[in-house]
């Protein structure tokens, strides 16, 4: 018996006879994103202590990629004005290489050249409020604010000598929505969380297309970019993670 995967089959579904192909933004309020796709790390820069530690770059522990990441997004639209949104965004990679030097990491001290396991982990859970100030047949824009909620480690090993580093935090961003309809079945979307600080900073940007398949399926691909970092006496850490994403919509 072949198996056909779930995935394929949604998909079928959303192309039924009789769908009505109206724009997605004037149909149901719900709206529900699984999104994935591979992610390489351009940049992945870590000192911990951060005023004593060695510095060291995950790239050229573990290499650049690809891995695999994915996050879950819903929308509410309240109203034409007002919307709620929340994120479940994992992102862990794991991986072996060797030192290029000594390096002291954690309060325990790596030597160069051995085989050294690596995890970096750093996944976000946001709750959002935006507000539409401009909504025309062509553009969607809207403003509002990020709960970011961070759940960051990172850990070293070396055969028994392990050593790692992990941090659960709250910070405050301001989101940003950009929404071109060119066509009926048809949006454009630029998105971005951040904001900037003397203490570090968090981006998060990312512009996809979407094609309605129905009126409650949706099919997405595009690009996503997460960059930001911290530097203080505890932890210096400063990242840049690249995707390109394909997404399955859902609204109900």
């Amino acid at each position: 018996m072949i198996r056909i995967p779930w995935l394929v089959l949604l998909l079928i579904s959303c192309e039924s006879p009789g769908s009505s192909l109206s724009a997605i933004r004037d149909t149901k309020p719900v709206f529900l994103e699984l999104e994935g796709g591979p992610v390489w790390q351009s940049r992945n820069d870590v000192r911990n202590p951060g005023s004593t530690g060695t510095e060291f770059s995950m790239v050229d522990l573990i290499g650049k990629g690809a891995y695999a990441a994915g996050r879950i997004t819903a929308d509410w639209d309240i109203d034409q004005r007002h919307s709620v949104r929340g994120v479940i965004a994992p992102l862990e990679i794991v991986g072996t290489g060797s030192l290029k030097r000594s390096t002291s990491f954690a309060g325990a001290t790596f030597t160069a050249g051995l085989p050294t396991h690596a995890s970096y982990k750093f996944s976000s859970y946001r709750l959002a409020y935006r507000y539409t100030f401009l909504h025309q047949e062509r553009w969607r824009l809207r403003a509002g604010g990020t709960i970011f909620v961070r759940d960051a480690k990172i850990e070293l090993s070396q055969g028994s000598l392990q050593a790692s580093d992990s941090n659960i935090g709250v910070v405050p961003l301001i989101n940003f929505t950009a929404e071109f309809f060119p066509a009926k079945k048809w949006r454009i979307v630029a998105e971005v969380d951040g904001l900037a600080a003397p203490q570090g900073r968090a981006l998060d940007l990312s512009i996809k297309s979407h094609y309605d398949l129905s009126d409650w399926c949706s099919l997405g691909f595009g690009y996503r970019a997460i960059e930001g970092g911290v530097d203080n006496d505890e932890v210096y850490n400063f990242a840049w993670f690249q995707s390109l994403v394909v997404s399955l919509g859902l609204r109900f």
